[in-house]
């Protein structure tokens, strides 16, 4: 009895599975090499400001109580950096997960008006109720973000919604809720000062106890995503395809709003309403990672807070001594980039 063999590969070919594990080493070196740039990221942070520092003079500051630059690191860049840090993750990942859920490419915490929303819930406790710590006002932050996505979902057509709609009925509430919090900081002189700077989005005056505090959520918040990477590429497929792979599609939307809240709510009461991160993020992870979730969801977190500190660091140089808060620096790239987006056939067919 002869044995069949498998005939013998062809000079210069590879098994079948080499692509695939030649494609799952270049996502992890991306990722590192992401990973990378994220340091360099927060050097700058550390050594850029009103006085520039070297590397090592941000280093020696950051470890040398005895060095000059001590204070200067460790009371004002480095909370800074921390809070750039955690916002920026959270922004990465609530865009991912929202334009993933709702399979909406124009999906995003600012232009759906959730950030909006949150800045709204924490200027009324600020001015009505007299808030003025992030213990107390982190909470209204989470209602008014919790709020607006409910809203915004309903108003935009629920199950039915299209990626136009959604985005009409978020740019509508958007534009009133910041017509709001602009009348709030009218009305109430003695607030201005403190909400003027974090109504556009900054990370000024950010203390080493408000990153602390911010902490716990984002890690909630981001854990809560990054577990919610496969049933999102269920329900991708659809939720009769979800359900037969075993995936629960309510569940997975409800722990995905509850991310979306947690991530954006926190983010938004540390340093304002930031615009655009969330939405240019994910777009340019989709061509690096295509849209598997579970490697666009941690390439997100890794490269939002990138483009967060890269936009601090870049508004504080191109208007030196004084500086351009961060808010103001990713809507002016963020801008054109949305219009470059909405103008292309995928979205204009959608």
């Amino acid at each position: 009895m002869t044995l069949l063999k498998p005939a013998p590969a062809e000079p210069g070919t590879a098994p079948a599975e080499a692509p695939t594990r030649g494609r799952y080493a270049l996502r992890a070196a991306g990722l590192l090499g992401a990973l990378a740039l994220l340091c360099l990221l927060v050097v700058l942070s550390l050594a850029f400001g009103a006085k520039p520092l070297s590397p090592a003079e941000a280093w020696r500051g950051l470890l040398d109580n005895a060095s000059p630059h001590y204070a200067v690191v460790h009371e004002m860049r480095l909370p800074r950096t921390l809070i750039g840090l955690l916002a920026g993750v959270a922004l990465g990942l609530a865009g991912g997960v929202m334009q993933a859920l709702t399979r909406n490419p124009l999906a995003d915490p600012g232009l759906l008006g959730i950030n909006a929303g949150a800045a709204a819930a924490v200027v009324t406790a600020m001015s009505v109720f007299q808030v003025s710590t992030f213990d107390a006002y982190v909470w209204f932050a989470f209602l008014g973000a919790a709020a607006v996505s409910a809203v915004v979902y309903v108003v935009g057509g629920g199950r039915g919604a299209t990626p136009a709609r959604l985005a009409l009925a978020g740019a509508a509430l958007n534009a009133a809720l910041l017509s709001y919090v602009n009348a709030a900081q009218l009305l109430d002189t003695a607030s201005l000062d403190r909400m003027r700077f974090w109504t556009v989005g900054s990370l000024v005056g950010a203390r080493p106890e408000t990153a602390s505090k911010l902490l716990p959520f984002v890690v909630l918040g981001a854990l809560m995503a990054l577990a919610l990477a496969r049933p999102l590429n269920a329900l991708a497929l659809g939720d009769e395809s979800a359900q037969a792979l075993g995936s629960r599609p309510a569940r997975t939307r409800a722990g995905a709003m509850v991310a979306v809240t947690l991530l954006c709510g926190a983010a938004t009461a540390a340093c304002g309403p930031i615009v655009f991160v969330g939405l240019m993020v994910p777009h340019l992870v989709r061509g690096l990672t295509g849209p598997d979730q579970r490697w666009m969801l941690p390439y997100c977190a890794v490269l939002a807070p990138v483009l967060l500190l890269a936009a601090d660091v870049l508004g504080r140089l191109v208007a030196r001594p004084a500086e351009l808060q961060v808010g103001i620096v990713t809507a002016v790239l963020g801008g054109p980039f949305f219009l470059y987006f909405v103008r292309g056939r995928k979205v204009a067919h959608t």
